[in-house]
């Protein structure tokens, strides 16, 4: 499962970049992907899991980067590194799947890495540090 849970969280973060950086409606883009993909049944229904999930809470996932990177203004981000963020925020504060904090930061951290640049890991892994240790 945890090979499916990956290619759901790569097509999540590809979906919720496509509507952040071009504004497409989400349920089109996220269908289209699955379909590209050639993705169904359990993985399907995670990967939209994750991007209803980080959608309907946006505002306050925007306002948890915000306090975690008082440096970094979120209009001034990279929109990868943003949705990243965005995604693992979603799973470690507001979503009761039952992925562990430590595991959901594994994961952002390898997508940063694949899709991101250089610094995006680091960056990643210093933010979703603060998160979860405001949370504890």
């Amino acid at each position: 499962m945890a090979g499916s849970r990956r290619r759901a969280r790569i097509i999540a973060l590809q979906t919720l970049y496509e509507v952040d950086t071009v504004r497409h409606p989400e349920k089109e883009v996220l269908q289209r992907h699955l379909e590209e993909e050639g993705v169904g049944g359990e993985t399907a229904k995670f990967t939209s899991h994750l991007v209803e999930g980080v959608l309907s809470n946006l505002d306050e996932i925007d306002k948890v980067i915000v306090e975690a990177a008082p440096s970094w203004p979120l209009e001034q981000m990279a929109r990868m590194d943003k949705s990243v963020l965005r995604l693992a925020i979603f799973e470690i504060l507001f979503d009761n799947s039952a992925t562990p904090p430590k595991a959901a930061i594994n994961e952002a951290v390898e997508l940063a890495k694949l899709f991101g640049s250089e610094a995006s890991s680091k960056f990643v892994n210093g933010v979703l540090g603060s998160v979860v240790s405001k949370k504890t």
